[in-house]
């Protein structure tokens, strides 16, 4: 395996196994997205347990399609770890792509490149993010279609499979599960992944061993990041009202080793200081960008990555550096593996922006346009050779991601099944 699906590929893929195994696979129509594209579920298994699995949350993170794919393949076909998860007594419920429009505007990358990754990625707005859309703007067609299937199904795990670019592997928790850790971190050994030991999207969460974070108490103060004060309303806290758990599993694309740093990094108000520099000025470059092409460029609300452009014009940048700038002056070193995590971020934001610009500006017919990829195509090369170089970037094998992924949510099914 040398790329991951792409949801399409997942999809005819699944019709297959659903052929292969009739009695044991189950596919079906769930919801339409807000463009009238199907979410399909695939259901594995008739046990009266459910373990709900949901790929495709963001379009930029591809792995989670494939993931689904392998488990699922896995169940049916009868390779399951004990009967606590096997299909007589578990039915494993696989969402196949909960956001098939961000999908059909993302990848597959020409490459294995970071230059190739950032190119056809897509990542839509927070508003259209199904998952968390309830806190960024309401709820969309396909995130009321998930809540309706967790009223429908009441899991008692939910599995969000995600992806990062770059960093290492970790799990957020809605509740504590304590015999996940020795799993998951003997996975990510085994399949060559550095645990995440601090990350840019958990920095409060309770962290009871490395890689794992846990959700606080309700009325925790400072729990959460800029921005994003309550999750309740996600779906990723729809299961507790059932009893249930939610794990968001994150595996790399690219991993960098210190990502599993715990020793304090030096001088690092100073560090942080580099890093609002380097997101703010990245962002103000691919900016000027924008604004010189903006008359020739399709309407935001014609075009979905020209709308991603200027969200993050307004104002993302600044809220990725503000969101950790109170750190600056606190007396004691950050981890080094949370200063890697920032770091990330700070590198990531101006390459996804640019990377969408270039896109509409090689569309685009008019004869600026040229001029103005040729400024940009430097900045964004530069940039991913930093980034590379910064951090050690090394590529995790789409193979291994699967694999850890996969026992990572098999993993966590033990966790809650084993002693029901």
């Amino acid at each position: 395996m040398d790329r991951c699906p792409t949801a399409a590929e997942v999809v005819t893929s699944a019709r297959r196994l659903a052929a292969r195994h009739p009695g044991t696979c189950r596919l079906r129509r769930i919801g339409l997205s807000r463009a009238g594209r199907p979410i399909l579920l695939l259901s594995v298994g008739h046990g009266r347990e459910h373990v709900l699995v949901v790929a495709g949350p963001h379009p930029d993170e591809p792995v989670g399609g494939a993931s689904a794919l392998a488990l699922a393949g896995r169940v049916a076909g009868g390779e399951h770890p004990s009967p606590a998860t096997g299909p007589a007594r578990v039915t494993w419920d696989i969402v196949l792509c909960l956001d098939p429009d961000g999908a059909a505007l993302s990848g597959p990358a020409p490459d294995d490149t970071l230059a190739g990754y950032y190119r056809t990625a897509f990542r839509p707005v927070a508003a259209h993010q199904p998952e968390w859309a309830p806190i960024a703007g309401g709820p969309l067609p396909e995130t009321r279609a998930l809540f309706r299937l967790i009223d429908e199904v009441r899991p008692v795990l939910q599995c969000s499979l995600h992806g990062t670019d770059a960093g290492g592997s970790w799990v957020q928790l809605t509740r504590e599960l304590p015999g996940l850790a020795a799993p998951f971190a003997a996975s990510a050994d085994a399949c060559a992944i550095p645990l995440q030991h601090g990350t840019y999207d958990a920095p409060n969460w309770d962290n009871p061993s490395p890689g794992v974070f846990v959700l606080p108490a309700r009325d925790a103060a400072g729990r959460l990041p800029q921005g994003t004060d309550d999750i309740g309303p996600t779906t990723w806290c729809a299961p507790q009202i059932y009893g249930g758990v939610t794990a968001i599993v994150e595996v790399p694309i690219w991993a960098a080793e210190s990502a599993a740093d715990p020793a304090p990094y030096p001088d690092t108000g100073n560090a942080l200081r580099e890093l609002s520099r380097l997101v703010r000025g990245g962002g103000a470059q691919v900016t000027s960008v924008l604004d010189k092409a903006a008359a020739f460029l399709p309407s935001a609300a014609d075009s979905a990555p020209r709308r991603v452009l200027d969200w993050m014009a307004e104002d993302l940048f600044d809220l990725v550096a503000a969101s950790w700038e109170p750190l600056i002056g606190r007396a004691a070193a950050l981890p080094t593996a949370q200063l890697t995590a920032l770091e990330i971020a700070a590198r990531r934001q101006p390459l996804r922006a640019a990377g969408l610009l270039l896109r509409l500006l090689d569309a685009s017919p008019d004869p600026a346009a040229p001029a103005l990829h040729a400024e940009l195509e430097q900045l964004f090369r530069t940039w991913c050779a930093d980034f590379e170089k910064a951090l050690g970037l090394r590529r995790v094998p789409v193979e291994r991601q699967v694999a850890h992924q996969v026992a990572t949510v098999v993993a966590a099914a033990e966790c809650v099944l084993g002693d029901r």
